[in-house]
């Protein structure tokens, strides 16, 4: 096996097109993995942890192409790691800082990457759900250019994504202070855990909408369209009142019926419709908790 280990991104991309069966390794919490168990066994592992533009943050006022969303932007690079989004990041991605809490050990979460979970696309990565819900997007490149394009087509497959041979991730571009937003997720301990199943949700009053995604309960992670456009109608926006249990009773229902889980040993596909609600349910509240009290502090 080849160890290839680049000084910057312009070299990262010149060798990925020259070896596109090099695997890209930065944190190295699944690849390391999956190389012990044997379970993979590639040519070449492309080094990215010597690649300073993959490690940094930005953000700018001026929002990214075909975004939906106004106001300033986060542009995480992709080797950013978990332990820096906690503490960098919890204001503008408050969300996405409560998904990389939840993985793994402190030794994880220095290691690991958001990047890296797009990588490897698993269905139960933490961090799918708050990206499908706020409407990320997700830039790669290669020496032929650069491409962004919508996290919700980045995901094709169990294990699969939408990168090219010859592509690296490069970016994840998420709206910063997006409205009040909310990640839970279930496993089978409290702690080191893979999801049994994992939800998201992020109301936006200004522009009167809703993104709510599901993790670990279909071969990829999934928008709730139906559960989106119920919330985003049926939200009393203007007046800062107590949600009825009637809306996130239905809210819960809709989510659970976007999913298509399986049985496995982690849980079966009924315990996973039924946490989806619970956790739809619970979320929204403490989002729109949020969102009365900063209309109380404007009244």
């Amino acid at each position: 096996m080849d160890f290839l280990r680049p000084a910057n991104l312009a070299e990262a991309l010149a060798v990925k097109a020259e070896r596109a069966d090099a695997v890209p390794i930065a944190g190295g919490t699944d690849v390391m993995v999956e190389l012990n168990f044997d379970h993979r066994r590639p040519a070449a592992l492309l080094d990215l942890t010597g690649v300073a533009e993959l490690a940094e943050w930005s953000t700018s006022d001026a929002t990214f192409s075909g975004s939906p969303h106004s106001g300033s932007t986060v542009r995480l690079g992709a080797a950013v790691p978990y332990s820096r989004v906690i503490t960098e990041l919890g204001e503008p991605l408050p969300a996405l800082a409560m998904a990389s809490r939840t993985v793994g050990s402190p030794q994880i979460r220095n290691r690991g990457t958001v990047g890296g979970n797009l990588g490897a696309a698993s269905p139960a990565g933490d961090t799918h759900p708050v990206l499908l819900a706020l409407g990320a997007r997700v830039e790669v490149a290669s020496v032929r250019g650069t491409r962004v394009l919508p996290a919700e087509e980045f995901y094709l497959g169990v294990k699969r994504n939408a990168l090219e041979p010859d592509e690296l991730i490069t970016a994840i571009h998420l709206p910063a202070h997006a409205g009040p937003q909310q990640f839970a997720k279930v496993g089978t301990r409290n702690a080191m855990v893979i999801a049994v199943c994992s939800f998201a949700v992020n109301l936006r009053p200004a522009q009167r909408e809703v993104g709510a995604s599901v993790g670990s309960a279909a071969p990829t992670p999934l928008r709730a369209h139906a559960a989106e456009e119920f919330l985003a109608a049926e939200l009393p926006w203007d007046a800062p009142v107590a949600l009825a249990d009637s809306l996130k009773r239905r809210f819960g229902e809709l989510v659970a019926e976007a999913a298509a889980p399986i049985d496995d040993v982690r849980g079966s596909a009924d315990y996973r419709r039924h946490a989806l609600a619970v956790l739809a349910r619970r979320t929204l509240t403490w989002a729109w908790d949020e969102h009365r009290g900063s209309e109380r502090t404007c009244a």
